[in-house]
């Protein structure tokens, strides 16, 4: 390891001044030499891979920012790459290329041309850069594909259903099963959908909010498929003709994933939704989740009131629930009881009491929710207002001390308003118990690897027309508007164009894109918009007011994150086309 620091002190890799310094610390501290040059950041793994090569001549490659094909990757299996950390790179003449970080372990090197049948020509990587094509493995379905044939053949020689039974539990199915699931996994999918054509079955993901198709299967495996989630989620596999809900938790790549089933009869067979909840990926922190400024600021206000109700409003799909999680996780502590009332209960807190639905047992919102106000609750959390007597029940327990947290599907904070109205809410009552309400959507996050542009005319023309009002007028304001909005170094309102940032396009980040955030608006709900409820204002007149009085709209949160290189702006366009 010397000889490699020598290397790269030689090359003008490492700053003899630099290397000193830290050979004096470490005689200090006893630190390893090499630990805490990485420590500091003075040497890094490819750096350190790269001259050891060099060492020991060897040829190397740098693989952290290679795109691999997955005809390359189908030349090793993903449980074999990543048990010796080993990838192929390519084939030619029956050798097979592969980089590795011990070049030197001959029995992993005999393994691999044992299980190949091919010779083996060695090369070295950083770990990181291993690891970056052991990424690029989830969108490898060879196991889907060779359990498709095996399931075929064994379905060519079934002749009763009782058949069909048999193959769905001890058939290769399973792994086609596994494969896909695995791959909604690891492309942070939220939905995977199984949908039957006239000659075909499709396989689509939603990841980042939008549907993706992964592959197309053949037809004949549909039933197998299909039968084989239905028993797994304790459903009837002789059932086709209504609809049927299940679910059931698997283990994949060392995660324990929730799945809840969907089921439903379609013209062409049965169309299964998978809805996939990852508890391992969800940080259940408001302000990394997106919320930021004054907006932030009026929803810790709300909730830091000994009563009253912490509204949230947004289309499905909108991060309601993880919101109202991350709010409850914010005022969590041992001085207070928190119950909850979900369906289903969707990420599991320690020390907040959870119910769970179960409508067939007569455990609904309403009756769940007279039950909690029983158990001397402090904060009580209902998943979802859907009717006027769990609206209704909620308001008595705000009046009666409680803080209330809850969620509504409508399109923005202000028509949570007209909602509970409708539901036969007293205005009187809505006015006294509403302390804040929020209204979210959902937009894709732009990858590291971006390039910038300036905005065209029209683009420069729309970020005037939302946020000509809010952005900073003079050089002198923009300290002092940039913090209390929440996004630093704002540009002054009438620039002539602005900078605007868009993805790297590539298998790992398509569209280039990579996570979510939210755009958010909240409302404080002071004694003005008290009056505008107790008057039944729209909520168009609601949001009027808001405006006035500082309140930023989605939309505008949504053009100030595609200013701060969050997002784009044709991501905000999408979400929010339809507000103002």
């Amino acid at each position: 390891m010397q000889k490699v620091i020598e290397l790269l002190v030689a090359e003008g890799l490492v700053d003899p001044d630099d290397l000193n310094r830290v050979q004096n610390e470490v005689a200090q501290t006893r630190q390893p030499l090499m630990e805490a040059l990485t420590t500091q950041r003075i040497v890094n793994d490819d750096m350190l891979a790269h001259a050891t090569a060099v060492m020991l001549n060897i040829p190397y490659v740098n693989l952290r920012n290679v795109e691999m094909p997955q005809s390359t990757l189908s030349l090793l299996p993903l449980e074999v790459a990543a048990r010796i950390m080993a990838v192929p790179l390519g084939e030619a003449n029956g050798q097979l290329a592969v980089a590795m970080l011990d070049t030197g372990n001959i029995q992993s090197i005999d393994y691999l041309a044992t299980y190949t049948g091919k010779s083996i020509r060695t090369m070295m990587s950083s770990g990181e850069g291993v690891q970056s094509v052991l990424r690029q493995y989830r969108g490898d379905f060879s196991g889907v594909t060779q359990a498709v044939k095996a399931t075929n053949r064994e379905i060519a020689m079934a002749q009763t259903s009782s058949d069909i039974k048999t193959i769905t539990q001890d058939s290769p199915i399973s792994k086609a099963l596994t494969s896909i699931l695995e791959f909604a996994v690891k492309s942070k999918a939220s939905d995977v959908h199984i949908e039957p054509l006239s000659n075909s079955l499709i396989i689509r993901c939603r990841i980042d909010g939008v549907l993706r198709r992964v592959m197309e299967l053949p037809k004949s495996i549909e039933p197998a498929l299909v039968s084989r989630i239905k028993i797994l989620a304790n459903l009837k596999i002789d059932e086709h003709r209504i609809p049927q809900d299940g679910q059931f938790a698997v283990l994949i790549a060392e995660k324990e994933v929730d799945l809840r089933i969907a089921i439903s009869p379609v013209v062409w067979g049965e169309q299964v939704v998978i809805r996939l909840l990852d508890k391992s990926g969800t940080s259940m922190d408001i302000a990394s989740m997106g919320m930021t400024g004054r907006a932030l600021r009026t929803v810790l206000s709300g909730i830091s009131q000994p009563n009253g109700m912490i509204l949230t409003s947004g289309p499905t799909g909108s991060g309601k629930s993880t919101t109202l999680y991350a709010l409850i996780k914010q005022i969590k502590s041992d001085k207070i009881n928190i119950v909850t009332l979900e369906d289903p209960v969707e990420y599991k807190m320690e020390g907040v009491n959870q119910i769970q639905v179960n409508t067939d047992a007569g455990l609904t919102f309403a009756s769940g929710l007279r039950s909690i106000l029983r158990q001397d609750p402090d904060v009580v959390m209902v998943g979802e207002i859907r009717d006027s007597e769990t609206a209704n029940l909620a308001v008595q327990a705000s009046l009666t001390g409680h803080l209330v947290f809850s969620t509504l599907h409508t399109n923005s904070a202000a028509g949570i308003l007209p909602r509970l109205l409708d539901m036969g809410i007293e205005p009187f009552l809505l006015a006294s118990t509403l302390n804040t309400v929020i209204g979210q959507r959902l937009v894709r996050r732009v990858t590291e690897k971006r390039t910038t542009y300036r905005s065209n005319n029209m683009q420069t023309e729309e970020i005037h027309d939302v946020l000509g009002g809010v952005l900073p007028k003079t050089q002198e304001e923009v300290a002092s508007v940039s913090e209390d909005l929440g996004y630093g170094g704002l540009p002054l309102a009438d620039a002539g164009s602005y900078t605007l940032v868009r993805g790297m396009d590539d298998p790992m980040t398509p569209g280039g894109y990579k996570g979510r955030a939210g755009l958010y608006e909240a409302i404080d709900v002071d004694e003005d918009i008290q009056k505008l409820i107790i008057s039944h204002a729209t909520a168009a007149e609601v949001m009027r007011l808001a405006r006035e009085k500082g309140t930023i709209t989605m939309r505008q949160d949504g053009m100030l994150k595609a200013l701060s290189g969050i997002t784009t702006m044709e991501e905000v366009d999408r979400v929010s086309s339809d507000l103002a």
